[in-house]
């Protein structure tokens, strides 16, 4: 079984995939295709996703029962003692150093119109 999800794609990208899936709702793709055919439009939709997103998830003979892949996707897969997990990133991480001077940038605390009042900008 191998399933497909687009999202923000192009729509001849999801018409290219309706040649060999079925797509049971918008944006996703369910079917059994061969594991050629699977890599092969993988590839194409790496090649076609434009601006979008993309995943794949596939049976495959391991202890999950399953695998997947990921295109452009905050999400990343990760393996962790021999089982695929999902890693996704830390909201509350710290940003990178901005490049604006520390006197130059608003406190955080200040609502976006005091920001614009005080520093100026959109």
């Amino acid at each position: 079984m191998t399933v497909i999800v687009l999202t923000n794609c192009p729509a001849g990208l999801r018409g290219f995939l309706t040649r060999w899936l079925l797509e049971i709702s918008a944006g996703v793709f369910v079917g059994n295709p061969s594991a050629r055919i699977r890599d092969t439009l993988w590839e194409e939709v790496q090649q076609y996703a434009g601006q979008g997103r993309a995943l794949l998830a596939h049976t495959t003979n391991n202890e999950q029962g399953f695998t997947f892949r990921t295109h452009d996707h905050a999400w990343h897969p990760t393996d962790h003692e021999g089982i695929t997990l999902i890693h996704r990133p830390d909201p509350n991480a710290t940003a990178p150093p901005s490049t604006t001077p520390r006197e130059k940038r608003p406190p955080s605390g200040w609502s976006r119109a005091s920001k614009r009042r005080r520093f100026g900008g959109s």
